[in-house]
């Protein structure tokens, strides 16, 4: 992982292996290619290995991907004064001390790239005095200093920090500071020589207090000094990935407020906790999709899905865990569902849940994703309701069916049914329609649904009437006729059609039926499940065997409507005959 490769590149720095930094650094950076802190290592282990070229090129992609990180001006501004490029040095230091107008080492660069503009419009001087006046410039010293274990806490000193500003700017000065064993140790680190120390010279000598340093005048003497020394100041931990480390758990604190403010239903608290460990780590997608649920509980619709896009590009760059991309795509499609306003909006709600779904199989954006689709389906449907269309469109289809253009009539009928789904004439046209066809089962189902929405629509019971008895189910056929006799005693085509069912059943009764007939009809009856269960019963077969074998127990049968009914759909079926 990235933070892995950079924990590498950093401890290669600290042993001042730079090429083999720049090495970690850079699978890293392929790792988490938007993360400004790599960018800037990187920046920093070009420098120390004088190639200010690429350092200038990660350090320009460090304030891009950074604008309000003083740090990163400090690496542009140093690789721009490594190319002798001063003016453009001088710009960035300030632009960074406009963001920290504290940062010493900002502050030194500054005074180094000024030093060195104004050195170049000037004669060139005598050579400098003292043999190690190398030593002390450019701006490596500095990169050297922080990349030492033990000269990295003496950056925190401001009277170190300006004994070695004073000495940069003329190196004959570091004779007044070589008693300061920060200064000796400093001095060994930027020669690449380890200086051996008298035991205890370090506890002898107190920090100095933070005052302009003086060319002239002598450093203190110890006899002079009757103060005990003080005690020496814990140094500060200069490392990036200490400072990342508290805000990471800082920020952490701040969530924790949020959750427990949200839970209060004091949203904007939550907010104001959320946003802050937002500030504090931008690498934790959780801040912006908890912000995120804060915003969709307070309806601020299009703030939630801001927050949600951010958490999904943000988790991207990051490589985050799946579930928390999914998390964000399916709150944002929840935001989208409630700001929809017609069937057309459901339509991104959608595409969002599906995506969310490819990311992780979540049971919860499963539910959200069939609920949309339902939802988008009855907006339609409710959208293209228009009954003055529907009659319109069925006496269109009216028209084709007198025609014997059935397909036609289909058509319209079927546009009818969508315009006003609670029309029962449209469902017993189409009916009729696929009669003709002769797609029975299509057309058995419209006109069960005719009568489902109108049970006293004569019209209804003759359709299906009609079509079961195609289907050559004479048995079924009679009750629906009789069904509708009950709603419309007179109609001619209900009995016309009860006295064609019994025509039927009593012909398979008397065994007038011919072996192909009888044999045709037994095998659809056999397909009956209803048939199926009645031969199946134990009750209903010793009834049999007793109308064959038992005339007195038969004669017991014949009173019991049930048995006599059952017996009359195996007569009808032609399964048996009565004689």
């Amino acid at each position: 992982m990235a933070e892995e490769a950079k924990a590498k590149g950093n401890a290669a720095f600290s042993a001042g292996n730079y090429t083999e930094a720049i090495k970690h650094f850079t699978e890293a950076v392929s790792l988490a290619p938007t993360n400004h802190v790599l960018y800037s290592n990187r920046s920093a282990a070009y420098a120390s290995l004088h190639n200010y070229t690429d350092a200038l090129s990660d350090a320009k992609k460090t304030v891009e991907l950074k604008p309000d990180w003083s740090k990163g001006y400090g690496r542009l501004g140093a690789a721009h004064l490594g190319l002798h490029q001063y003016s453009d040095a001088i710009s960035a230091y300030k632009k960074g001390l406009e963001i920290d107008p504290n940062n010493e080492a900002l502050k030194s660069g500054l005074a180094d790239a000024q030093s060195a503009a104004a050195s170049t419009s000037k004669p060139r001087s005598a050579p400098s005095a003292s043999p190690f006046g190398d030593a002390f410039s450019g701006p490596d010293m500095w990169s050297k200093l922080a990349a030492d274990p033990t000269t990295r806490a003496y950056l925190q000193q401001p009277d170190f920090v300006k004994m070695m500003q004073d000495i940069q700017k003329n190196p004959n000065n570091l004779n007044l500071y070589l008693k300061d064993q920060r200064v000796m140790q400093a001095f060994g680190v930027l020669l690449n020589v380890k200086f051996r120390t008298a035991p205890g010279d370090d506890e002898d000598i107190p920090p100095e207090e933070e005052k302009p340093a003086e060319a002239t005048a002598p450093p203190p003497k110890k006899e002079e000094t009757a103060k005990e020394p003080e005690p020496e100041p814990e140094p500060m931990e200069l490392s990036e990935e200490k400072e990342i480390k508290e805000r990471k758990a800082q920020a952490q604190k701040e969530k924790e407020a949020g959750n427990a403010a949200y839970k209060k239903k004091d949203f904007e608290t939550a907010i104001q906790h959320y946003t802050k460990a937002i500030e504090l780590d931008d690498e934790d997608i959780s801040f912006l999709t908890n912000r995120a649920a804060v915003y969709l509980e307070m309806g601020k619709y299009d703030e939630c899905i801001k927050d949600c896009d951010k958490a999904v590009e943000r988790g991207r760059e990051l490589r985050s865990d799946f579930k928390m991309i999914a998390r964000a795509l399916t709150r944002k499609g929840t935001a989208l569902v409630k700001m929809a306003k017609c069937s057309k909006d459901y339509d991104i709600a959608i595409e969002v849940f599906q995506k969310a779904l490819t990311e992780h199989r979540n049971p919860d954006t499963l539910k959200k994703l069939n609920d949309a689709e339902r939802a988008k389906k009855e907006l339609e449907q409710q959208e293209y309701l228009d009954p003055e269309k529907a009659d319109e469109e069925r006496e269109k289809g009216n028209e084709f069916f007198k025609e014997q253009k059935y397909p036609e009539a289909v058509k319209h009928y079927t546009e009818a049914i969508k315009r006003n789904p609670k029309d029962a004439k449209a469902y017993s046209n189409r009916a009729a329609s696929y009669t003709k066809l002769g797609a029975l089962p299509e057309g058995l189902k419209d006109a069960e649904k005719c009568i489902e929405l109108d049970p006293t629509f004569a019209k209804g019971y003759t359709r299906k009437g009609a079509i079961q008895f195609f289907m050559k189910e004479y048995d079924k056929a009679l009750e629906t006729y009789q069904e509708g006799l009950k709603h419309d005693r007179n109609n001619q085509e209900l009995l016309d059609g009860v006295r064609r069912c019994v025509e039927q059943i009593n012909k398979a009764s008397r065994g007038d039926l011919s072996p192909e007939e009888l044999k045709e009809r037994q095998a659809k009856a056999m397909q009956d499940p209803e048939i199926q269960n009645i031969l199946t019963d134990p009750i209903m077969r010793q009834v049999l065997v007793d109308f064959q074998e038992n005339p007195k127990a038969a004669q017991e049968h014949t009173k019991n409507p049930m048995v006599m009914n059952k017996i009359q759909k195996l007569v009808s079926a032609g399964i048996v005959q009565i004689r």
